[in-house]
């Protein structure tokens, strides 16, 4: 494998070869080509080693090995088998295979490879959320692995870049440029274990085909084509977006194609099983999610990596799952910021499936409560196409939607600029406890998240840290959120005062103001703290942080969304985006106005907050108008997502000789540097989708030389959220 770095990367290295004592090797593809576990960017690559012939039969691609490597013994994946390594390099035996299970498919390592790329990240750090760590008693009690196949045999030992068509995002192409799907000749009808999709869709009635252009997307998948569409799903339908994604799924899966659907987050997730395992049984779908715990995790790795179901589901990671013979790829509210990986190289899953589906020539189905402008750029972009509700449909299920700032509120409620909970909502809600549950939505936990002076205003700071300070209780003292000192004789250092005001309100201090409005009245937190996943149909008052909000059986009689204007204070470029996104995920739980057939209907949204573009795109309940105009301004304004963004962090002398290095020109924007901290700049890069492969393999090719030169380390993010 020609490499330019080869030579000072193998320096120092004792490679061996057939030397005095060397154990036979195999005879067909002798030399294996191994990715060793190592997060230095200057050796994120594979090296070549021999194959022993004891060896030869368990040694197959994408096993676990072990190879000696700098004086040391390190864990690899064995990527593929050749005749022939590289020229002039002496090799030594590989170490040892730990396992014959191949958890590491072709299509999911040329998936990492380009996630890799795409990120400027390196390798081994993609491998490390596709494949979990092993659990060898769950290899054990499954039995042995499937019996290994002659390695001689061409198919066997797939090199890893011909795992599918090339991905055009990869090639440096546009979205818009992909290649659409070609009709693949295999069994319909058929799930796992006998299970017809289409008999299964007869007992519920087609959801897809309520949408505009749905009837279209599913007869293409179940001819085996590859269609690619956004949806925005329709409100107060129980149980509606678990079924209509499930819908997608078998249509695929009549094709004789897998399916893989990524969900945000645990509560998701655990709708979307209990229907599947309504619908199609336990043993018919896999799960993976890191809450389950590695154990059940690695067991069920394992059943999709060994082809036993063609339908997995589960949380961020699962967009790497090994599904056999993939047809299709279902993300779920990717605005959702649980999607995007903490870890490096910070990839998103919405982005991993989009080049897996490029990759492996898969439809794909994006769908959400509302709209991301990455999403809508998707259909900008012709790439994907929208599937629509008609307004007849969202007329009989969405709810009717009170903005409490607009002006007939205005003039029926005098004190609306002084009051947390404004008239209208108490009043709606008053009603609503009449006929069942109320949902009312915080933006913070917690008590008193946030204090200040109560005669300056300024904000209550620690004075050991300067940590923000925070009550529990109303009993209590102030403690600092950051060390945890308590501040029992706090004093403002501005002006001496000592008394404090309540800077922001908590979930928990939300209960106690509504249990003294409400006498009488059930009064719920439910909150990340304080896991709250349904609740019954009776009258009750839900206070609820986003993203925590429990599912009604019928759904919330009124919804009110407090705390507009202080979600809609955060600076940031997205504010909006996500704030619309918090608020519709809550409307959706409410029942609709009008009442569809056998459903319950009243239901009422109250909004408080001053005006702004995205209360009125919750009262039309359109989504995709926001997110569209939001792009526009983005494109015209040459900001995320209209363009690709990357982040260059560190030591200030070795990044300012980074990006000094990088030789970009006009080509690219470069913002910066900008202090992030003691000694260390930032920069920013703002370049198009186009430039996007030669940006990122330049940052990657710079990073490995500044590694191997022994440069303090830079910290690289490409596309980040929450810097702009």
């Amino acid at each position: 494998m020609s490499d330019p770095l080869q030579p000072s990367l193998l320096a120092g290295f004792d490679l061996g070869s057939t030397l005095p004592g060397t154990p036979k090797t195999a005879e067909h593809l002798p030399v294996a080509r191994v990715i060793i576990d190592s997060a230095l960017p200057h050796l994120d690559r594979p090296f070549d080693y021999l194959v022993p012939a004891q060896l030869d039969a368990t040694a197959r691609p994408g096993v676990r090995v072990k190879v000696r490597f700098g004086g040391q013994e390190l864990a690899g994946f064995l990527a593929e088998r050749l005749e022939h390594g590289e020229q002039g390099v002496r090799l030594q035996p590989l170490g040892s295979v730990v396992s014959p299970e191949v958890v590491l498919t072709a299509p999911v390592l040329a998936t990492a490879r380009a996630v890799a790329e795409r990120y400027a990240g390196t390798l081994w750090d993609v491998l490390r959320s596709a494949v979990p760590p092993r659990m060898a008693r769950v290899e054990k009690e499954a039995g042995t692995a499937d019996e290994a196949p002659d390695p001689a045999t061409p198919e066997t030992h797939p090199p890893a870049a011909a795992a599918g068509p090339a991905d055009p995002r990869v090639a440096g192409q546009h979205a818009d440029d992909a290649p659409t799907g070609d009709k693949r000749d295999a069994p319909h009808g058929v799930v796992s274990d006998g299970v017809d999709p289409r008999g299964l869709d007869a007992l519920h009635g087609p959801l897809l085909a309520e949408y505009d252009g749905g009837a279209h997307f599913a007869a293409e998948l179940a001819a085996g084509n590859s269609p690619r569409a956004v949806l925005s799903a329709v409100p107060n339908r129980p149980g509606h977006w678990p079924a209509l994604l499930l819908e997608a799924a078998l249509a695929a899966n009549e094709s004789g194609r897998g399916a893989l659907i990524v969900v945000p987050d645990a509560r998701d997730l655990a709708r979307l099983c209990t229907l599947l395992d309504e619908r199609i049984g336990t043993g018919n779908y896999v799960r993976l999610s890191a809450e389950d715990g590695q154990t059940p995790r690695y067991r069920n790795f394992l059943r999709a990596a060994r082809g036993q179901a063609r339908l997995v589901v589960g949380t961020r990671n699962a967009a790497f799952a090994p599904v056999k013979d993939l047809g299709l790829v279902i993300i779920w509210d990717d605005a959702d910021t649980s999607h995007a990986e903490p870890r490096a190289p910070y990839h998103h899953a919405r982005e991993v499936l989009l080049l897996r589906s490029g990759i492996e020539n898969a439809a794909m189905l994006v769908a959400a409560p509302g709209r991301s402008a990455e999403a809508q750029r998707l259909i900008r972009s012709n790439w994907a196409v929208e599937l629509r509700a008609n307004r007849a449909l969202l007329r009989a299920h969405a709810p009717r939607v009170i903005a409490a700032s607009d002006e007939f509120e205005q003039n029926r409620d005098p004190l609306l600029h002084a009051a947390r909970l404004p008239a209208a909502a108490w009043r709606e809600a008053k009603l609503a406890l009449e006929r069942g549950p109320v949902l009312v939505q915080v933006a913070r936990t917690g008590f008193m998240p946030a204090l200040r002076c109560e005669r300056c205003r300024t904000s209550a700071r620690c004075t050991k840290c300067t940590g923000p300070l925070a009550l529990d209780d109303a009993r209590g003292a102030p403690s600092c959120g950051w060390c945890g000192l308590v501040a029992a004789g706090w004093s403002c250092a501005e002006c001496g005062f000592m008394r404090l005001r309540a800077a922001s309100i908590g979930a928990d201090r939300t209960v106690e103001e509504l249990g003294r409005a409400f006498p009488n009245v059930n009064v719920v937190a439910a909150t990340g703290a304080k896991p709250l996943h349904h609740v019954p149909d009776a009258p009750a008052l839900i206070v609820a942080t986003p993203g925590a909000e429990p599912v009604a059986e019928h759904g919330y009689a009124a919804v009110l969304l407090l705390d507009g204007d202080r979600m809609m204070s955060r600076e940031g470029l997205r504010t909006g985006e996500e704030v619309l996104n918090r608020w519709m995920g809550a409307a959706q739980l409410a029942r609709g106005h009008v009442g569809a057939p056998g459903l319950p209907g009243g239901g009422t949204v109250v909004v408080a907050g001053d005006p702004s573009e995205p209360m009125r795109a919750l009262v039309r309940f359109d989504p995709g108008a926001y997110a569209d105009a939001e792009l526009g301004e983005r494109r015209a304004l040459g900001l995320p997502p209209a363009v690709r963004t990357a982040l260059v962090k560190g030591p200030a002398a070795t990044a300012d000789k980074f990006v000094e290095a990088l030789g970009f020109g006009d080509d690219v924007r470069l913002h910066g540097p900008v202090l992030a901290g003691e000694g260390e700049h930032r920069w920013l890069l703002f370049y198009s989708y186009a430039q996007g492969p030669a940006v990122t393999r330049k940052l990657r090719t710079l990073r490995a030389s500044f590694s191997a030169a022994k440069e303090p380390i830079l910290a690289i993010r490409v596309d980040p959220d929450g810097i702009l």
